[in-house]
């Protein structure tokens, strides 16, 4: 009889330019989808789709000394990691809460989990529409 695996999930991540990668181990804190202004802003889209690892589960592997990290002057907790060659959403460490916040976009892996929450929901984009009221494409739509 084998032993059962014990070993926590190892998940990567990294930018569009590929100098910087990061790793996280075990299952995430949570994993939600914010529509703050914020969130809007820094994503360019609807809503960020965040999720959150101790500092312990998380470690650069390259590129660290190319993430540039912008603080929100009045924010209590946000700011926002980017690469400085391609711009690409990085995680970033939320101010006081002992969380790293990991931009579900930015992730090579499957991390096993699903977007649990919306929130700041009554601030959403005015033209939001939730995706699976959507047509679908299998890739991109044809020519007409």
């Amino acid at each position: 009889m084998s032993k059962p695996d014990t070993t926590d999930p190892t998940v990567h991540g990294s930018c569009l330019c590929g100098a910087v990668s990061y790793q996280f181990s075990g299952i995430p804190r949570g994993f939600q989808y914010c529509h703050c202004s914020r969130c809007q802003k820094a994503s360019g889209s609807a809503h960020g789709s965040f999720m959150f690892v101790s500092p312990e589960q998380f470690r650069w592997l390259r590129g660290a000394d190319l993430v540039t990290r912008y603080e929100v002057p009045d924010a209590r907790f946000y700011a926002s990691c980017f690469c400085s060659r391609c711009g690409s959403s990085l995680p970033w460490e939320v101010k006081g809460a002992n969380n790293i916040a990991i931009p579900a976009g930015s992730l090579d892996d499957d991390p096993g989990v699903r977007p649990r929450r919306n929130i700041f929901f009554d601030y959403r984009a005015c033209w939001f529409e939730p995706s699976s009221e959507l047509e679908c494409f299998p890739e991109g739509p044809g020519r007409k």
